[in-house]
């Protein structure tokens, strides 16, 4: 089998990072309008596209997606999507970046009494993170704190990252 000259190669990155600028500012737009599906499916083709080319833009546009459903009241979809997005982080410090975001996300669904949410549907995402132990006990500790567990100590205990440790514990702390 011939390899592809190192021209086109080239030229299909260039074209794949163009075609990905392109949907992202469409998915933006489409929600600054208040089109929600439709910023959906384009940072869902952003993904597609970026997923093994590009993870710096696949983490953002994880985000990016994030805040669609939030904006939709979807908690459930945007921390499934904030978790993909540290599962596939590029780099520690991005890594450390989407805590940071996942902590705010989660202190303000506390305030609001909206953690119950997490009680439901979230063995598929138990699943995808199974390979990553830290990911993995950060999400049984949420559906654990939803379900009114106080005591945390076992997921603690799987977590290494002093920062996702900060995020979980934020919510069984009362003010």
């Amino acid at each position: 089998m011939e390899k592809k000259p190192r021209f086109l190669k080239e030229f299909e990155m260039w074209e794949r990072r163009r075609k990905i600028a392109e949907l992202f500012r469409e998915a933006l737009e489409a929600e600054n309008k208040g089109e929600f599906e439709t910023a959906k499916k384009k940072l869902d083709k952003v993904l597609e596209l970026s997923k093994d080319y590009f993870p710096e833009i696949y983490f953002e546009a994880c985000f990016k997606l994030v805040e669609v459903f939030f904006e939709e009241d979807n908690y459930r979809g945007s921390i499934k999507c904030a978790l993909r997005a540290l599962y596939n982080a590029p780099n520690r410090d991005l890594y450390l970046v989407g805590i940071e975001r996942i902590r705010d996300m989660l202190f303000i669904l506390k305030e609001r009494g909206n953690l119950e949410v997490f009680k439901e549907n979230m063995e598929s995402m138990c699943r995808y993170l199974e390979s990553n132990e830290e990911l993995y006990a950060f999400v049984r500790g949420l559906i654990a704190i939803a379900e009114g567990e106080k005591d945390i100590t076992k997921y603690l205990e799987s977590i290494s990252t002093p920062e996702l440790k900060k995020a979980l514990g934020v919510l069984i702390k009362s003010h």
